[in-house]
């Protein structure tokens, strides 16, 4: 069992004007389930107008793939609306449009139909009849309220107009009147000041003269080379970077000024009368004010990748600033050597008084030497032994030789008594000899002092005479390391750009001054409009 599909059924409306009036005309009801057949159209042509879409379906393919967007749609349905064609959709009234010859894209038709508009919505509201009963889509009532004339209707298009060029050019003169209070801000606060500071740098400044120096600061080389990680920065920039700083910031300091103005007259050549004013310092200035300046004229700079000092000396003429850069270079000089002074002093220092200590030990060795070997009236202990020893060899000889002789004597049948005693008294009085030599050498008869005990005390003085001798050998060993290791902590400034008075004026740069002045106030200027929109904003919320 099949069901008649049923759907709601619509009011069909005719096509309204622009002016706002709107002819509603209740068309009568359609069934969609109804026999298309039967469906008559109520103005002519609107059949014959379907049989020729049905017949050129090849014609709105072609259309439809042109890419045609709404708003052109609906455009050329209102265009086919006013030649009062009859069209069933949108491409269909392009394509009844072209077919008369009528191109509803151009510029003309568009503008015909905004003209044909205009005409309409002067006319009064009627209600005409409608030529044609089309489904057409529905607008929204536009929210915006006509602005009433005085005599109470609607406006025209000439007082429209009218009305539009008013708020025209009242949106033109705000403009301008921003534009021109823009500009009169940007002259007060930005154009004036630097056309100011222009007239001064090319005008009024005095020209100073710049003196460029170059110079390194180096550390004696070692002989024997240094070990662990001392010898891996030794030569390199590294090795003296604390001294180049350390200089840096001696020559940046206000004890330079204080020197510089002292023996060079830093405050008397910036105080000259022809020197302009802002540069110029005021008569008895302060050390204070003077430092200012010579912040401002003295500026060094120190590369630590190749430990180079870069130097440039300001002046007013080009002598005075290489005065001045000389002697501050001189000035670098004696800090540098200033730097490493109490170090090699307080090495040199202990050298010196170790030496001192070892050689005072060792004349006190040598005089007690020879004290020893005057008391016992002996130069050499062992030498005297010696002499003793060889006394006694000879009498032994000669002993030995007697009791030979006294055997030779003693063995004949009768000997002769008095040779026998003879020689009996002389071995006697050998071995007596030999006793008393042999009795010298270890002790001595009248002082009771042995040789051995004389030898011993000779001895001792001589070993630590020879002792204080080598201690004495020693600390002039580390004397002299001392002073080589004190010569290594030297530190000496090279120059690799000698100071040279130029001969042009390097300041002011006027040009660039001036823009970079332009700069600040635009920046300043434009900081501040932002923090002045910032708080107008925060207060009208």
């Amino acid at each position: 069992m099949t069901t008649k599909l049923k759907a709601r059924k619509f009011r069909i409306r005719s096509g309204e004007t622009l002016g706002g009036a709107r002819a509603a005309a209740v068309d009568p009801e359609i069934d969609i389930d109804a026999d298309p057949s039967s469906i008559k159209p109520e103005t002519p042509g609107i059949g014959t107008d379907q049989q020729a879409s049905t017949g050129s379906d090849s014609d709105m393919d072609a259309i439809r793939r042109e890419g045609l967007t709404g708003r052109q749609l609906r455009m050329a349905r209102r265009i086919a609306q006013k030649h009062g064609l009859a069209v069933t959709s949108d491409f269909d009234a392009v394509r009844q449009l072209r077919a008369r010859g009528i191109d509803p894209f151009e510029r003309s038709s568009i503008l015909e139909l905004v003209s044909s508009s205009n005409a309409q919505s002067n006319l009064p509201a009627t209600s005409p009849e409608p030529s044609q009963q089309l489904p057409q889509t529905v607008q929204q009532q536009s929210r915006e309220v006509a602005r009433p004339d005085t005599t109470g209707g609607p406006l025209s298009a000439e007082r429209r107009a009218s009305e539009i060029q008013k708020i025209q050019q009242d949106i033109v003169r705000r403009r301008r009147r921003k534009l021109m209070s823009l500009f009169a801000r940007l002259s007060v606060f930005v154009l004036l000041p630097t056309f100011v500071m222009g007239v001064y740098y090319f005008v009024y400044a005095t020209p100073m003269y710049a003196t460029k120096s170059e110079f390194v600061i180096q550390q004696a080389q070692s002989q024997s080379g240094a070990s662990g990680i001392a010898g891996l920065f030794q030569g390199t920039s590294l090795a003296t970077q604390a001294d180049a700083v350390a200089v840096q910031s001696y020559l940046t300091s206000r004890s330079a000024m204080v020197r510089l103005d002292e023996e060079e007259g830093f405050k008397e050549h910036f105080g000259q009368a022809w020197i302009d004013p802002i540069q110029r310092l005021p008569e008895d200035a302060s050390n204070e004010t003077a430092y200012k300046v010579y912040e401002n004229h003295v500026k060094i700079g120190y590369d630590p990748t190749e430990g180079i000092l870069r130097m440039e000396v300001i002046a007013a003429d080009p002598e005075t600033s290489q005065r001045f850069s000389e002697a501050l270079i001189s000035y670098a000089e004696e800090q540098v050597d200033q730097l490493t002074q109490r170090m090699r002093e307080d090495q040199m220092r202990g050298a010196d008084q170790s030496y001192e200590k070892a050689e005072a030990r060792r004349a006190e060795a040598l005089a007690r030497l020879l004290q020893i070997q005057t008391e016992l009236q002996v130069l050499s202990p062992d030498s005297e032994a010696q002499l003793v020893l060889t006394q006694i060899s000879q009498l032994e000889t000669r002993r030995q030789d007697k009791i030979l002789e006294l055997s030779s004597l003693q063995s004949v049948a009768r000997p002769n008594e008095a040779r026998v005693n003879a020689v009996q008294n002389e071995i006697a009085s050998l071995q007596n000899s030999i006793t008393s030599l042999r009795s010298e050498l270890t002790e001595q008869a009248d002082t009771g002092v042995s040789l051995a005990s004389k030898t011993t005390e000779l001895r001792t003085a001589e070993e630590d005479y020879q002792f204080q001798v080598g201690l004495v050998q020693q600390a002039l060993t580390m004397m002299e390391t001392a002073r080589l290791e004190a010569n290594r902590q030297v530190r000496y400034l090279s120059l690799g750009v000698e100071p040279i008075a130029p001969d042009d004026p390097t300041y002011p740069r006027a040009f660039e001054n001036t823009l970079v002045s332009l700069l600040i106030f635009a920046g300043i200027y434009l900081m501040l409009s932002l923090t002045v929109s910032i708080l107008r904003e925060q207060v009208t919320s």
